[in-house]
């Protein structure tokens, strides 16, 4: 019996179509963009965001061309991202192996960053869309807003619960919103139609950001792809940390403090134990839950389909998963 989720095999086919799509797009007469291109798309990864598109449009009846190209259009401005991400937190590590930054150098990652994200945009172009380029441009900019925010935050132990969502809302929840968004669009689903999509995407990608960050200190690094403690060792004040920080004992919530502002590994296996002793990381996962709820609700009034039900299994699945 196969444990492969309905969601994946709904789109299997789409995906292989998406993975073409990407290929061929990403093709370049200069030989350092084809190479780290490619280092990137072979690392495989979850392929979420572009998942969603799919899963959008065919919730509305459409499979076109078009449906196939907004998704690899999607998953290249994740890789942008990504890339310019992990020369930001000098990361060295993602998906189980070595980061492009590590491989190729720095300079190189963020310029095929950059190739990667003005590429989406020809592509997005071809569709002749309006509407879409709109949702496209607005939700670059805010990806942008959102990185900057996460900057600023960083090593600051005054950060609130409410200023930690608006990163997420920014920087991870809005390109999820935009998955479904474009999806919805050029499947020319109406403005509720469009609404409850766009919801959907926030809140699964709340959700799954969350998630990620109880993952950072309740993971396995191995399954994970990347070292437990890399938040902290950035200085990141994520959900868990914020509410040691309000919520737990006093000497725990100093030391959290301490390690934010120093972001320093030395101090994960301490940090550890005060964010699991105050329930930390129950009370965020308890918060993801409520998230994915509110997205399975968003698309609650759709017209039942296998597209709305692997939906609702994606968003289930994001906050039980280890990975």
């Amino acid at each position: 019996m196969s444990t492969t989720p309905f969601f994946r095999t709904f789109v299997a086919e789409d995906m292989q179509t998406v993975d073409r799509v990407i290929r061929a797009r990403l093709h370049s007469d200069v030989i350092l963009i084809r190479q780290v291109a490619e280092y990137i798309i072979s690392a495989g990864g979850k392929r979420l965001r572009p998942i969603l598109t799919l899963l959008s449009g065919r919730a509305f009846g459409y499979g076109d061309a078009h449906l196939f190209e907004l998704a690899a259009m999607i998953e290249c401005i994740h890789t942008a991202t990504l890339l310019h991400d992990d020369v930001v937190d000098e990361s060295d590590m993602r998906r189980g192996r070595e980061t492009a930054n590590a491989l190729f150098g720095n300079a190189a990652s963020v310029l095929v960053g950059d190739f990667l994200y003005t590429r989406a945009f020809q592509m997005m172009v071809t569709t002749h869309n309006m509407a879409i380029l709109e949702v496209m441009s607005e939700a670059t900019n805010i990806i942008a807003e959102g990185e900057v925010l996460q900057l600023l935050n960083i090593g600051n132990t005054e950060v609130t619960e409410e200023g930690y969502l608006q990163v997420i809302r920014y920087k991870t929840a809005k390109l999820f919103e935009a998955a479904c968004r474009v999806g919805a669009l050029i499947a020319g689903a109406d403005e509720a139609g469009v609404r409850a999509m766009s919801e959907y995407g926030t809140h699964l990608g709340t959700a799954f950001q969350i998630i990620d960050d109880v993952l950072d200190y309740s993971g396995d690094a191995e399954t994970i792809g990347k070292s437990l403690g890399d938040d902290l060792a950035e200085g990141k004040p994520t959900l868990p940390l914020i509410y040691t920080m309000r919520n737990g004992a006093p000497a725990a919530a100093a030391l959290v403090r301490r390690a934010i502002e120093e972001a320093s590994r030395d101090l994960f296996q301490e940090v550890l134990c005060a964010v699991q002793s105050c329930g930390a990381l129950d009370y965020a996962r308890s918060e993801a839950v409520k998230a994915a709820d509110a997205a399975i609700a968003a698309i609650a009034g759709l017209p039942d389909s296998d597209a709305k039900k692997a939906m609702i299994e994606l968003a289930a699945l994001s906050v039980g998963r280890s990975a």
